[in-house]
C-alpha cells in the first residue's frame, strides 16, 4: 500500500504535519510513505509546469491512501492547500482513498474537514469513506479522540481499497 500525508500549513513540519503523519500510521499500521509539506513548494505552485509540483501531485495520484490536512484558517483550508489542489485535474484522483484533516482552536469550526474539504477532494474524484477528521490544534496529540475516530475509520478506509481493487 503506498500512503501520502499532503500538508497546507504555512509553517514547514507544523503540528498540522505531525497530525497528519499520525492519522496515516493509526489508518495503517505504518508511516506515511511521502509527505508533502506543500508549503515547500513555495512560488512554484503560482504557476503550471513547475517540475517539484508535478512530482508532487504525481505521488498524491499514485498513492492508495492519502490524508490531506490543514490548519483552519478564516473557518476553512488555507489558500497555501488550494493552490496545490488546484494542480490536480479533476478526476485525476479516482482510485486514491482520501481523508480530509483539520486542526483548529476550538470545536466552532469542527464540521470544515466535512463540509469543505471532502468535497473538494471528491470533485478530483477521490473516495472518502470516512467522516471528515477535526482536532483542536493545542491538544491533537491527546488521548481520546484521533483513537476513537481510527477505530472506525480504519475499517472504512479498508473496505473502500479493498472495493478499489474489485
Amino acid at each position: 500500500m503506498t500512503t501520502i500525508a499532503v500538508v497546507g500549513n504555512p509553517k514547514p513540519n507544523s503540528r498540522t504535519r505531525a497530525a497528519a503523519e499520525r492519522v496515516v500510521a493509526e489508518l495503517t499500521g505504518a508511516p506515511p510513505d511521502r509527505v508533502v509539506d506543500v508549503v515547500d513548494l513555495g512560488a512554484g505552485l503560482l504557476g503550471w509546469g513547475d517540475p517539484a509540483v508535478a512530482e508532487a501531485v504525481e505521488a498524491l495520484r499514485r498513492a492508495e491512501v492519502a490524508v490531506v490536512a490543514s490548519p483552519t484558517y478564516k473557518a476553512t483550508y488555507t489558500g497555501l492547500l488550494k493552490l496545490f489542489l488546484d494542480q490536480v485535474g479533476t478526476g485525476d484522483l479516482a482510485g486514491v482513498v482520501a481523508v480530509p484533516l483539520m486542526l483548529g482552536g476550538g470545536p466552532t469550526h469542527a464540521l470544515a474537514p466535512e463540509l469543505l474539504l471532502k468535497p473538494v477532494l471528491v470533485e478530483l474524484g477521490a473516495t472518502t469513506p470516512t467522516r471528515g477528521l477535526y482536532l483542536v490544534d493545542r491538544v491533537w496529540d491527546a488521548p481520546g479522540p484521533l483513537e476513537e475516530w481510527a477505530a472506525v475509520a480504519r475499517r472504512q478506509v479498508t473496505a473502500a481499497r479493498t472495493a478499489g481493487r474489485d
